[in-house]
């Protein structure tokens, strides 16, 4: 993660971001830098789909880390545009893989724990999916207020600043906590899913359209490209209940 901020910012800092004076093409250092960080984003989600609680030993924990350099793809990476591209997305994964080996080599390794996060495989991700279908109306990962049916008066629609008040993802954290939540499910539209640590569930809209729940189904929250973050189940009741500003966070269709 910190290795895809470092070449983002590299990239943006460049003239013009990166582009030829024709405003088309790139420069040749937009090419050796923008299809590294593609690489890494595709390596992390290769990695988290191990799952974290049942790791392998350090030595097989490597390997899977290696075969994840190796075999790491997305739209983004596959086909190489040019010579340029393929270099600089073979010289990332090297970087990745003599970086891992020197973990092994380097031995006593410590490490503070991350949150909890795992793509989900492809079942998960559609038996959830249908789950939200059966229970809260869910319609190919879109809800209120984007269905056709009005929007039902307990379910709680709220514009999308107020998730990124970290008030506002404050008390939807703290209530998923009080109500005993450990784990959500994370459903984006783009098909990258999650099963993440309560303490980082942010539902926002960042260019992807995103589900979340968790196994009670007893909640979802939907975050829309119209600038709508929506709750239903307890998590709206309990915000009702405790967010005492909550009515300035309020959408209306008008």
């Amino acid at each position: 993660m910190e290795r895809y901020d470092e070449l983002t910012r590299k990239y943006t800092a460049l003239p013009n971001q990166g582009r030829a004076k024709d405003g088309f093409h790139y420069q040749p250092e937009a090419w050796r830098i923008f299809p590294r960080y593609h690489v890494v984003e595709a390596i992390l989600m290769e990695v988290e789909r191990l799952d974290p609680d049942q790791l392998p030993e350090l030595a097989g924990l490597v390997d899977a880390l290696v075969a994840a350099a190796d075999g790491a793809h997305s739209p983004l990476t596959q086909p190489a545009s040019n010579e340029v591209d393929v270099e600089a997305m073979a010289t990332e994964r090297r970087l990745f893989r003599s970086t891992v080996h020197g973990w092994l080599a380097g031995g006593d390794l410590r490490v503070e724990p991350l949150a909890y996060r795992r793509v989900l495989t492809p079942a998960e991700a559609a038996a959830r999916q249908e789950q939200l279908r059966r229970r809260w109306g869910l319609v190919d990962r879109c809800w209120y207020p984007l269905l056709a049916d009005p929007v039902p008066p307990d379910v709680l629609v709220l514009t999308e600043a107020a998730m990124w008040d970290e008030q506002g993802i404050a008390h939807v954290r703290r209530e998923l906590r009080e109500m005993g939540g450990r784990r959500v499910v994370e459903l984006r539209e783009d098909g990258t899913d999650y099963l993440i640590d309560v303490g980082i569930v942010a539902p926002r809209y960042t260019g992807i359209e995103g589900v979340w729940s968790d196994d009670t189904l007893s909640w979802i929250a939907y975050a829309s490209h119209e600038g709508t973050v929506t709750f239903g189940g307890h998590l709206a009741v309990n915000l009702h209940k405790t967010w005492a500003d909550l009515d300035q966070w309020r959408w209306s269709p008008d």
